[in-house]
């Protein structure tokens, strides 16, 4: 599948300090090992609707994580899927009477151009949940020989054959101290994750599982659903965990440095996709897990079945200026939870045009600083707050200061906050 186009990034005198970013899994702020290709696999969109500011926050989370090992001067390979086959999409195209393909393909084209105009960069890999079917259907053939995955018989109208991965098996399988057990990731005990495992997708009363919290891997066939061949599967669709950690694997060294999402994947999408992996390779998914806040509208949680949801598109159709809408998120650390609100993007604007009518001001000699102290807050987990209060302080010391002003440190000022930022001047 193809991806959008990244635009160029400008290339600053020297480097980013030591990355520390927090850890899932491990539940703490580590140094991210240096090493010269740095991997990172970023869940992507299931696209039944618009991009609201949740997803636009997420992927600008490991944007900035993107773009400070870039200023490091390290190679990154970059993958994203998109789940163009499940549920929620088949939900919504039988509900709005359009085709699921049409609905799918709309609706990535109208992300993509989001991403675009927020100047995201793009990864490089963008890989659809179809195009990876032949390659998720001999992992789950080879989960079922080696005793980790099953076949559940068919029970109140459903038929024979779907496919479940056996968390317990898959835990008990090996005593090495990189192996995979249920909860490796999440840090939950079992009540929490049933819990979440209903809310999020899983069917723990579904008869026939060894275990409530077992995952589906392969869905076959019902009536009227799109199907593709399963081998000795049977025709059907994929399961959602098993095509991350299929796309992962194949485009990404074992294990790769960063998985990354919103903190609603972490349990069970990142939990389980940590386990195939596991079940697979013998080897773990990722170095690191890492997770964006969720967003809400005026304090209240922001979700398609209420309705609520701010919408990139709406905005710049509205005329607004996407740098100021990737600025307003940036003011939020990106492990919290917070609000959109129609106040602080208000903020973002003056702030934007603060910038603007500073860098056109700025001082020689106030460059390097700027560039330093905006460095210093990325590399300690991606404290963008903490870098824009640098900026905010040199923009206020600028406009208040009479002294001639530098193109070339007016220059250099724009390309850091373009280039570590991802917001254009």
């Amino acid at each position: 599948m193809k991806s959008w186009t990244s635009r160029p990034v400008p290339e600053l005198p020297g480097s980013m300090p030591q990355l520390r970013l927090f850890d899932t899994a491990l539940g703490r702020v580590v140094e991210v090992e240096r090493q010269p290709e740095q991997s990172m696999y970023v869940c992507g969109i299931t696209p039944y609707d618009a991009t609201h500011m949740g997803h636009a926050a997420s992927y600008v989370a490991f944007d900035l994580l993107n773009r400070a090992w870039r200023d490091a001067g390290l190679r990154v390979s970059y993958v994203q899927n998109v789940t163009d086959i499940d549920d929620p999409l088949l939900e919504r195209a039988t509900a709005t009477g359009v085709d699921w393909r049409e609905l799918a393909q709309s609706q990535i084209e109208l992300f993509q151009t989001d991403m675009d105009a927020l100047n995201v960069l793009a990864p490089n890999h963008y890989i659809g949940a179809v195009e990876a079917i032949p390659d998720i259907v001999p992992a789950i053939e080879r989960l079922i020989a080696d005793g980790v995955a099953y076949r559940v018989q068919g029970s109140d109208g459903e038929p024979d054959g779907d496919v479940y991965y056996d968390v317990e098996m898959a835990g008990k399988r090996s005593d090495a101290t990189d192996a995979w057990t249920l909860g490796d990731v999440s840090g939950l005990g079992e009540t929490e994750m049933l819990a979440l495992f209903a809310e999020r997708g899983g069917d723990p009363a579904r008869a026939g599982k060894r275990h409530a919290l077992d995952p589906l891997l392969w869905r076959v066939a019902r009536e009227g659903e799109p199907r593709w061949p399963g081998a000795t599967l049977g025709d059907g669709r994929p399961g959602w965990h098993i095509e991350c950690t299929v796309i992962g694997q194949k485009y990404l060294p074992a294990p790769f440095t960063v998985q990354g999402g919103g903190s609603d994947l972490v349990f069970p999408h990142h939990e389980m996709g940590a386990g195939h992996a596991y079940s697979l390779s013998g080897v773990p998914l990722a170095r690191h897990y890492s997770h964006a806040g969720m967003v809400g509208l005026d304090g209240e949680k922001m979700s398609k079945s209420k309705g609520n949801l701010v919408l990139v598109s709406k905005l710049r159709a509205a005329g607004e200026e996407p740098a100021a809408i990737r600025l307003a998120i940036l003011a939020n650390h990106y492990r919290s939870d917070w609000s959109w609100t129609d106040e602080e993007f208000t903020a973002a604007k003056k702030r934007l045009a603060r910038w603007r009518e500073a860098a056109e001001l700025a001082q020689a000699g106030s460059a390097g600083p700027l560039v330093a102290a905006i460095r210093k807050e990325l590399s300690n987990d991606l404290n963008a707050p903490g870098a824009i209060s640098a900026i905010d302080r040199w923009a206020e010391d600028t406009l208040r200061t009479n002294a001639p002003a530098s193109d070339q440190d007016s220059a250099v000022i724009s390309d850091a906050i373009n280039a570590l930022l991802g917001v254009e001047l």
